[in-house]
């Protein structure tokens, strides 16, 4: 499986979108993904990129082979979690950044805490990963073995599908690479990262 996200970012976006995500007891549909590529010498240079300025221990998951987990945390407190794509040896993946929970949800449900509304237990990524119990451990599994702690099953091209640009980059903060099941209440809302250009006036 992880041969198909041997592709470019936006399009292993769109093969994650709709599919879904399991660790941990909690299995979820992914409705909403952004897209990074890597290095400016690569084929899709990105300076939102964690991969930007090359590889480092932090960040080799995303240069190694497709369909392995690359954490990270956001703010130094919530963890993330992306899929990696295309070749081996050229840095992409795709972040996941929300997901509607389809099985566990009382699981889920304790991690997030009482308060937390069922449409909100995995909106925003750092919020998924913690109602999906997924950990900076979890780092570099094959998200398509099915004894890896964190799988995933892709999506299939189902239900409409909307895009625009990534969350709180200051970065290529136009390039439409976020990606989301339209009409779908448990997606993140837009914010614009303060740092970036006016619109328009970014690639």
């Amino acid at each position: 499986m992880g041969d198909q996200l041997d592709t470019d970012p936006v399009s292993a976006a769109r093969l994650l979108l709709g599919g879904v995500i399991s660790c941990r007891g909690v299995s979820a549909l992914i409705v909403e993904v952004e897209a990074y590529g890597g290095p400016p010498d690569g084929p899709w240079p990105d300076a939102s990129a964690h991969s930007y300025r090359g590889p480092s221990i932090r960040n080799n998951v995303m240069f190694g082979p497709a369909g392995h987990l690359y954490t990270y945390r956001s703010h130094g407190i919530h963890v993330c979690a992306n899929v990696s794509c295309g070749p081996d040896g050229t840095a992409a993946a795709v972040l996941v950044r929300a997901a509607a929970i389809e099985s566990g949800r009382d699981v889920a449900q304790i991690r997030r805490g009482p308060a937390v509304r069922p449409v909100a237990l995995a909106r925003g990524p750092g919020n998924l990963c913690s109602a999906l119990g997924i950990v900076m451990d979890d780092n570099g599994v094959d998200v398509f073995d099915p004894a890896s702690p964190v799988t995933v099953q892709l999506g299939h091209g189902e239900g409409p599908e909307s895009a625009g640009p990534r969350v709180g980059v200051s970065q290529a903060a136009d390039r439409p690479w976020r990606l989301w099941l339209t009409g779908r209440p448990e997606v993140s809302a837009y914010r614009r990262s303060p740092r970036a250009p006016i619109p328009g006036a970014s690639d």
